[in-house]
């Protein structure tokens, strides 16, 4: 079937099968288009994974160290 073309339940393969219980002016949600092959899945979206642009984190917490130089307390 081409792209945009409208979808009728006489080339639905569950309609072509008597699988359809419903009785409908317009193709229904659960519409399968008839081919010669059988029953196919719908296409999917395939998962592209994206490239780590960052190598580095954009916070790094502070060391042992370092957070105790901040809170030191017998200084105060």
């Amino acid at each position: 079937m081409a792209k945009g073309s409208k979808v009728t339940c006489e080339a639905c393969f569950f309609r072509c099968k008597a699988l359809c219980a419903l009785r409908l002016d317009e193709a229904c949600a659960t519409f399968r288009p008839d081919s010669p092959e059988g029953l196919r899945p719908p296409p999917q979206l395939r998962f592209v994974f994206r490239e780590q642009r960052r190598t580095r984190s954009a916070y790094a917490f502070p060391s042992a160290e370092e957070q105790a130089a901040r809170h030191d307390f017998a200084a105060a």
